[in-house]
């Protein structure tokens, strides 16, 4: 059986500057069996209402600004998969949680990025699940649950975003050796609390968590964390690490 991963894809740069978190990813990829497909969890797919990505050949997004030209040149073309993509929304449904197809839907950078250094040739079907994120950890374990069985059938479930995400206290020319004391201890307490598997403590991490606020001023990044865990088994690091500061990188496997 296939474990599920968080990722923090970190910034878009990643995909040409992979720094130790591409070796990390592609070890990660080495160490599992070739999956039959991906579904994944992006913090960039925001949404109001569950979706599920049927498009079957998706375009590479390049969903950001500023970045040098050959970032914009990089191109991830893996197919969709309509077929994985109905029995996605089927199991939602099944439990409760309303879904539906969005057939035209592209990959976001939090779905090529990384996956650009875990499985570079581009050859596994990806089917891309919404994150309405209104609905904070609650729902997302809720999904995550929901579609924990894909494992059993060759599929890697992983929730893509960052342990730590405040833009704006970046420092853009820190090295991985630099890190602002209130993104480390806010991660330590994410990972005591994933070892102890403490729901209740994870759910309330804003009101709990040293920091909460202000490494994730809004939680998008976070929440796929949640996706992740309660689709897989038990938890252990795969990669810590931080850049620019305050960015967390750290990469998560749960089974």
């Amino acid at each position: 059986m296939f474990p599920s991963l968080y990722i923090s894809h970190g910034s878009p740069m990643l995909a040409l500057e992979p720094g130790a978190s591409g070796p990390a990813l592609a070890r990660l990829a080495m160490e599992m069996p070739k999956p039959k497909a991906i579904v994944i969890v992006s913090a960039h797919w925001e949404s109001h209402e569950l979706l599920v990505s049927a498009n079957p050949q998706p375009e590479t997004w390049h969903d950001f600004g500023g970045f040098p030209r050959a970032l914009f040149e990089v191109q991830y073309p893996a197919p969709g998969d309509p077929r994985l993509a109905a029995d996605v929304a089927k199991l939602l449904n099944e439990a409760d949680l309303p879904a539906r197809l969005d057939p035209q839907r592209p990959f976001d950078h939090g779905v090529w990025v990384p996956l650009s250094l875990m499985y570079p040739q581009a050859d596994i079907p990806i089917v891309q699940v919404s994150l309405p994120s209104r609905g904070g950890p609650a729902l997302q374990t809720r999904v995550g649950h929901a579609l924990s069985s894909l494992r059993e059938d060759g599929v890697l479930l992983i929730g893509s975003g960052s342990i730590t995400h405040n833009l704006r206290e970046l420092d853009w020319h820190a090295g991985p050796e630099s890190v602002e004391p209130w993104a480390q201890v806010f991660r330590d307490w994410m990972i005591e609390k994933l070892e102890a598997n403490d729901e209740a403590a994870l759910h309330d991490y804003r009101q709990l968590a040293p920091n909460a606020v202000r490494n994730h001023p809004s939680d998008e990044h976070l929440l796929p964390l949640y996706f992740a865990r309660s689709a897989g088994g038990d938890f252990s690091v795969a990669h810590k690490g931080f850049t620019m500061g305050a960015l967390g990188m750290d990469i998560y496997r749960f089974g």
